[in-house]
């Protein structure tokens, strides 16, 4: 469900461009320097940011930038990091934007983790080529991923879910990680979300995967 649009999330972002970046393109192959770390993860469509904040809490010495178009909901991810207590930016950023964008923002091989949850299923057939798990969007994570880069995706959309596997395998995916009940065990690295736990408590499975891009022939059966 889309949210309502809220006329203070403009002039908010603009307020804080120093942590919802204005122009990401200036760091550019330099996130890692930015952000302190090793190991940088990239959540694309983190919506209001309970994930990516969570993360950035349990994984200090790690880099975390939210990438949403919805400025909306970026705003509102954005203002629940500057108002949380003892709010610490060092290892995060968020970026309201398009992640068809990315490779604007991001050089090649710069992003160890992708993380695609609950992503919008788009479920007409029409409109597949948006899911942000389409082989449109896999060619450009392979070239932005890093040499043993991973991308994670969690979903409740079993037809998103199986629809992606197939991108996965068609563009050279190789999965490492497969559960169509992921939370049926407890996962204490891994951030229940607000929207998640919508799902758990209704009893519905949870559908997770973990992919990396094969990078020679031999890596996977033709």
């Amino acid at each position: 469900m889309r949210m309502r649009k809220k006329k203070w999330a403009d002039p908010y972002l603009q307020e804080h461009e120093d942590l919802a970046l204005a122009d990401p393109s200036v760091y550019r192959g330099k996130w890692h320097e930015l952000l302190q770390c090793e190991k940088l993860h990239v959540e694309l469509g983190m919506g209001k940011g309970d994930y990516l904040i969570t993360m950035a809490h349990m994984y200090p010495e790690e880099g975390w930038v939210g990438v949403e178009k919805d400025r909306s909901a970026a705003a509102v991810a954005l203002r629940k990091a500057v108002e949380e207590e003892n709010a610490d930016w060092h290892n995060k950023r968020m970026i309201p934007g398009d992640a068809e964008d990315m490779e604007q923002w991001f050089a090649e091989g710069e992003i160890d983790v992708l993380h695609l949850n609950f992503s919008d299923p788009w479920p007409k057939k029409y409109t597949h080529k948006r899911r942000l798990s389409s082989e449109k969007f896999l060619d450009i994570y392979r070239r932005l991923l890093s040499s043993d880069g991973i991308l994670q995706m969690k979903t409740d959309n079993k037809d998103l879910f199986e629809d992606s596997v197939m991108y996965f395998l068609h563009s050279r995916f190789m999965p490492e990680e497969f559960s169509v009940d992921y939370r049926r065990k407890e996962h204490p690295e891994d951030a229940v979300t607000e929207y998640e736990r919508r799902f758990l408590d209704l009893g519905q499975p949870i559908y997770r995967i973990c992919v990396r891009p094969c990078r020679r022939s031999g890596d996977m059966l033709e």
